[in-house]
């Protein structure tokens, strides 16, 4: 889960636990902004609160479940990229974290097996947003952030889940629509929620769904199932 928006003291004695899944969380400093959360129902060997990037730490972006035995090194990251939607200053913030965050990927794929699921808050592909001609100058689709998603996966060697599972959806890929207008009941909308994974991971992956029978904010879930045993 990303954006909760919620404090320590908000989730104390109500959201710890949601019946047989144990939740970890990474709360922003700022009350009522960010925030992630990973839920499991089993107990991971570490947890990582934060990646050792101070300026985006603060604001609650990064938590990761580690579940290693002696054969295997595997992390389960829920991850909340910045928007720069609000204007030119969290733009650039944007584009900070992104310069920091993508050799932090590189390390850990070198180390270890994972899976990042998040809001990551950028379109990559025409097909990835309905009205990509009219967006090329905003956030979430500037050539800047669709060439950091491209060396992601072409250089650094991540794999989109998505779409390797449906490598052509359009607008049934949607996860995020705007509260303006009715973009949502015209499904004019963006594929910004993703499963990154490492290709020994991505390999397991069987199915992928988004969930829209119910509307519980401006993003849908998106669920990947993997043939793997923790």
């Amino acid at each position: 889960m990303q954006e909760v928006k919620a404090q320590a003291a908000d989730v104390a004695g109500r959201f710890e636990q949601m019946g047989a899944l144990q939740g970890h969380f990474h709360f922003a400093e700022k009350k009522g902004y960010s925030g992630v959360a990973a839920y499991s129902r089993h107990e991971p060997s570490q947890v990582l609160v934060g990646w050792g990037n101070a300026e985006f730490d603060a604001e609650g972006r990064y938590v990761e479940l580690r579940y290693d035995t002696p054969k295997r090194k595997l992390s389960i990251i829920s991850c909340y990229f910045p928007s720069g939607s609000s204007g030119e200053e969290r733009q650039q913030a944007k584009f900070r974290f992104l310069a920091d965050f993508a050799p932090h990927l590189e390390a850990l794929k070198a180390e270890r097996e994972f899976i990042l699921c998040g809001d990551v808050n950028i379109a990559h592909q025409q097909i990835d947003l309905k009205n990509w001609r009219s967006n090329q100058k905003n956030s979430g689709f500037l050539p800047e952030e669709r060439a950091w998603m491209t060396n992601l996966l072409d250089n650094i060697g991540l794999v989109d889940v998505y779409r390797q599972l449906e490598p052509t959806a359009t607008d049934t890929a949607y996860t995020w629509w705007s509260n303006r207008g009715q973009a949502y009941a015209n499904n004019v909308g963006w594929r910004l929620d993703y499963h990154l994974a490492t290709p020994a991971l991505a390999a397991l992956a069987r199915k992928v769904s988004i969930y829209k029978n119910e509307k519980f904010s401006d993003h849908a879930p998106i669920t990947v199932e993997y043939e793997l045993t923790l």
